[in-house]
């Protein structure tokens, strides 16, 4: 599914990734744990493609990322990664349901279409009474799960997920833990979770330890 060789990233003198290999299987839920600084956020940006190596390789479902063009790749993040983060980072002028069907539109998705998919989506997530109400009007474990809607609406080959209980109290926190390990078994998810929970990090398939731009054992 996610296969990385030989990754390495610098910002200026600043060594981020000295060179990561590292294999991701197919509906598993992974969990990259570290100090600050480890290198852990990169990684991700990486891997979902929002970033590139200075050099090393990076195959998501047999496509060599480092061979698509600037548009092609934006196609190709459209169609097989979904993100969620720490924050939701729900566009705040338009309701639930439109924030989960914006990346099927930018997918060329037709709106009735789109519009399914989301309602159907949101339904799975307990939000059909919610799908009107602007970010401002909903709770903030119902913010989080728009956004996994919205992670899910493209049916991505992985959702990566930066923190993405950090700011939830702890009633939506194991709820969230919950929903993913559902997905997981319901959908054939990929996740691939940044993360500082101990409680989440332990409930996955495996945990990578990183320290200082490196996995360690």
């Amino acid at each position: 599914m996610i296969h990385t060789r030989g990754v390495k990233k610098s910002f200026g003198s600043l060594q981020v990734l000295k060179g990561i290999d590292l294999n991701i299987a197919k509906s598993e839920i992974v969990a990259i744990v570290g100090p600050s600084g480890a290198g852990k956020t990169t990684l991700l940006q990486i891997i979902g493609t929002l970033d590139m190596p200075n050099s090393g390789m990076l195959v998501i479902n047999d496509t060599d990322t480092s061979r698509l063009k600037d548009k092609e790749l934006a196609a190709f993040r459209n169609r097989n990664i979904g993100f969620v983060f720490q924050f939701h980072q729900l566009l705040p002028e338009f309701t639930a349901l439109e924030n989960v069907m914006i990346p099927a539109l930018i997918g060329k998705e037709k709106p009735q279409v789109a519009e399914k998919k989301a309602k159907d989506i949101l339904d799975f997530l307990k939000l059909s009474d919610r799908m009107e109400h602007k970010p401002a009007e909903l709770s903030g474990g119902e913010k989080q799960r728009v956004a996994v809607a919205r992670a899910l609406i493209n049916d991505p080959a992985v959702i990566l997920a930066d923190e993405p209980s950090g700011s939830l109290d702890t009633k939506n926190k194991e709820e969230l833990h919950a929903l993913f390990f559902e997905l997981r078994d319901k959908m054939k998810q990929t996740f691939v979770i940044v993360t500082h929970d101990e409680q989440l990090a332990q409930h996955t398939d495996r945990i990578i330890h990183m320290k200082d731009g490196v996995i360690i054992e």
